[in-house]
């Protein structure tokens, strides 16, 4: 909820318990808050984001759902919500490869699916026996239901504890469903990909938004680094004491 309209619930439920407080009220609501320290964003690394795929055990109908929903989530970078709220008619698992997505604001987007993506969800939709055109959820839980976002946030918590031994710096991050988002827009950015695309891509309504992620990898500034010249040194003055030609014209004179 942003600012303005918390402003405004707050002045309304003064107004109606105790309208002769709504003045200092709405004082004390024009204090603007103390701007705290923004926490850095984490991701997962392509090589850690092989490592929680590769610890999902695709034997069991679960893990083939859990992997599904994770090589989803990474592909597409979407929010959590949308990714639950993706219906079989959302999905097109013909060439071209799409899924259509509800985001902020219901805005409709469509977002390209890599064929592996396309595959697993493939088989995971005959598996449930989905009907490709009907509104029914993708990703259900173990007891049909709508898997929910604590069911989310449960299933990335234990892969990723899972893939800790094969990729030990996932020790040093505090990683939620959200991270996911982040991964796939910093993968797309070190791929190349121009951020007005991933913009785009994530469903941003402002490029600000996307900007963020420019400031976020090392390797990349590293990389910039060593693109660009450093400026260049300029020579000491040169000193008349040391110059024995100088001294040589001062004492013959």
């Amino acid at each position: 909820m942003s600012g303005w309209r918390r402003s405004t619930l707050s002045s309304r439920y003064v107004a109606v318990k105790d309208p002769e407080q709504l003045s200092r009220s709405q004082r004390i609501l024009h204090i603007p808050f103390k701007r705290a320290g923004q926490r850095p964003i984490e991701y997962l690394e392509y090589d850690e984001i092989q490592a929680v795929l590769s610890a999902v055990d695709r034997s069991t109908p679960a893990g083939r759902r859990d992997y599904a929903l994770l090589a989803m989530m990474f592909n597409t970078g979407a929010r959590v919500q949308e990714v639950l709220d993706i219906r079989a008619y959302d999905l097109q698992l013909i060439k071209p490869f799409q899924v259509r997505l509800l985001g902020k604001g219901r805005k409709e987007r469509l977002c390209p699916l890599w064929p592996q993506t396309a595959a697993v969800l493939s088989d995971l939709c005959a598996e449930n026996q989905l009907d490709p055109r009907a509104p029914v959820p993708v990703f259900l839980n173990h007891r049909g239901e709508p898997l929910s976002r604590f069911g989310v946030r449960y299933i990335l918590a234990k892969y990723v504890e899972h893939a800790r031994a094969a990729a030990p710096t996932l020790n040093d991050k505090r990683l939620h469903p959200h991270s996911m988002r982040h991964s796939t827009a910093v993968y797309l950015l070190k791929s190349g990909v121009d951020l007005s695309t991933i913009g785009q891509w994530l469903g941003h309504a402002s490029v600000n938004t996307t900007n963020k992620y420019a400031t976020v990898d090392l390797d990349m500034k590293r990389q910039a680094l060593a693109c660009a010249e450093p400026p260049a040194t300029e020579l000491p003055a040169p000193n008349w004491r040391n110059d024995p030609t100088t001294l040589e014209w001062l004492e013959a004179l």
